[in-house]
């Protein structure tokens, strides 16, 4: 859909920008809990890793790699722990409550 728009994915590279977007996002109308997906997957071919920031998932449509695999350390606590699995695809999503 982004690049059908002539756009693609961002990624949150650090606290800043983090900040930034939960601000941006709290002033929005939603209701909570409302959900965003801020370009974390996991592909099927790759397992689910507990002990690293990202569990295993990487920025989607990063164009040669240079997506930072470090995790904001407030973006790294996870609601609930992705199931352990190398068989199928995965996305995260931002929980806004």
């Amino acid at each position: 859909a982004c690049d059908q728009r002539r756009g693609s994915l961002a990624w949150v590279s650090g606290e800043p920008e983090l900040s930034l977007l939960l601000g941006l996002l709290a002033e929005t109308a939603l209701p909570a809990p409302a959900l965003f997906w801020v370009g974390l997957k996991r592909n099927a071919s790759t397992c689910t890793h507990a002990e690293q920031p990202l569990r295993g998932f990487s920025w989607e449509g990063v164009e040669g790699g240079t997506a930072p695999q470090e995790v904001p350390a407030a973006l790294g606590r996870w609601l609930q722990e992705p199931r352990r699995s190398c068989v199928s695809a995965r996305c995260a999503v931002l929980r806004l409550a």
